[in-house]
C-alpha cells in the first residue's frame, strides 16, 4: 500500500438491509481487523470520501438518497456494494418495493457478495477498491485516451 499518495477514507450507507452487513462493516474498524491499519478512515460526509461503501437493497425511499450521496462525492470515486441486498436485492428482490442492487442507479466498482459478507472479504474489497482508486485518479491526470471504464469487480 506504499503507493497511496493519501489515506482513503470511506463512507458506508445503510441502504435497506438486515444489518447484518452493517455490523460486518463496523467489525472491520474495530482492533481485531483494524482496516485503518491500510490508511482507511471512516467518516460521515460525504464530501470528504474516496470510497461509497453501501450495504442493503435499493427502494423507492432511498433510490434519491443513494444518488444524492454519490453526487456529492468528489472525483475519482469508487463505490464498493457490500453483501448479496446491495449487488442483487438478495433475498428480498423479489419484495414489492426492492428495486435490486446499487448497480441499478449508481455505478458499482467492486462487488463483496455474502450474506452476511464477512469482514476479511470487507477489507479484500477495500483494498480492491484502493487500487481502482489510484486507477481513476491516474487517468485524471493523463488526457483522455478514449478507453471505456470496465465493469465492477467481484471479489
Amino acid at each position: 500500500m506504499t503507493y497511496l499518495t493519501r489515506s482513503p477514507w470511506i463512507l458506508h450507507y445503510d441502504a435497506s438491509s438486515c444489518n447484518g452487513c452493517d455490523i460486518e462493516v463496523l467489525a472491520c474498524l474495530t482492533p481485531l481487523y483494524d482496516v485503518e491499519r491500510f490508511g482507511i478512515l471512516n467518516t460521515g460526509n460525504p464530501k470528504h470520501s474516496d470510497i461509497f461503501v453501501v450495504t442493503g437493497g435499493v427502494n423507492e425511499q432511498n433510490r434519491e438518497v443513494i444518488k444524492n450521496i454519490y453526487e456529492q462525492i468528489p472525483d475519482p470515486k469508487v463505490v464498493v456494494a457490500v453483501g448479496i441486498c446491495a449487488t442483487s436485492g438478495g433475498v428480498f428482490r423479489e419484495c414489492y418495493n426492492i428495486m435490486g442492487g446499487i448497480d441499478r442507479i449508481i455505478p458499482v466498482d467492486v462487488y463483496v457478495p455474502g450474506c452476511a459478507a464477512r469482514p476479511e472479504s470487507i477489507i479484500d474489497g477495500i483494498v480492491k477498491a484502493l487500487g481502482i482508486l489510484e486507477e481513476k485518479r491516474a487517468r485524471m491526470r493523463q488526457p483522455d485516451t478514449g478507453k471505456k471504464a470496465t465493469g465492477g469487480e467481484t471479489v
